[in-house]
């Protein structure tokens, strides 16, 4: 599938990189953009997970996973006549987070509040990791208005987005075996005097 026995090349020195086709395109390409994106996103929550309780953390490598295939997804345009087999995000992945929302969220309080990225380390790296997701999903559908993008690529980066953030809360969440503060709200207009 994948070898890599020699990690410099020096055919990226003139500002050039190759899509999974082998097509060459510049660095700072909107498809380029969008899946480097990705491969931050998942370089955050690498980070997250050096923090995140074991139930967390089971779900999140799982996602790790998932954003490799979406960045294969990415880096491999749909053309006509591909005599190949691509690799793209599912639905059945999309549903997946949808289930572990739910059932994060099925243990939180409801907000009062906007919450303030914060709180555990975990949390605190859950909410860098969503707010490159956003950036990542945003690259995405403008890659998605000049190109052919897998709708359940933009699917998939949203509702990411939305479990980074419910997994923020979660691991927030004080109680036995749990080490988090709690929620961190805004209190609007609390520092004007």
């Amino acid at each position: 599938m994948v070898v890599l026995n020699r990690i410099y090349t020096k055919t990226g020195d003139g500002g050039e990189t190759a899509l999974g086709t082998g097509k060459r395109v510049p660095k700072d390409d909107p498809r380029i953009e969008a899946y480097g994106t990705v491969d931050e996103t998942n370089a955050v929550i690498g980070v997250a997970r050096l923090s995140a309780a074991a139930n967390l953390d089971v779900m999140l490598a799982r996602i790790q996973n998932d954003l490799f295939d979406l960045g294969a997804d990415l880096a491999v345009p749909e053309e006509e006549g591909q005599s190949f087999e691509r690799l793209t995000v599912t639905d059945a992945q999309v549903t997946r987070l949808e289930r572990e929302i739910d059932a994060m969220n099925g243990e939180l309080a409801p907000l009062r509040s906007f919450v303030l990225p914060g709180g555990s380390p975990a949390a605190a790296h859950l909410h860098v990791a969503r707010t490159v997701c956003r950036r990542a999903e945003r690259l995405t559908v403008t890659l998605s208005r000049a190109e052919k993008v897998n709708p359940a690529a933009i699917r998939y980066l949203n509702r990411l987005s939305d479990f980074l953030f419910v997994a923020a809360r979660f691991a927030n969440l004080p109680g036995p075996g749990l080490t988090g503060p709690g929620d961190v709200l805004w209190t609007p207009g609390a520092n004007r005097t």
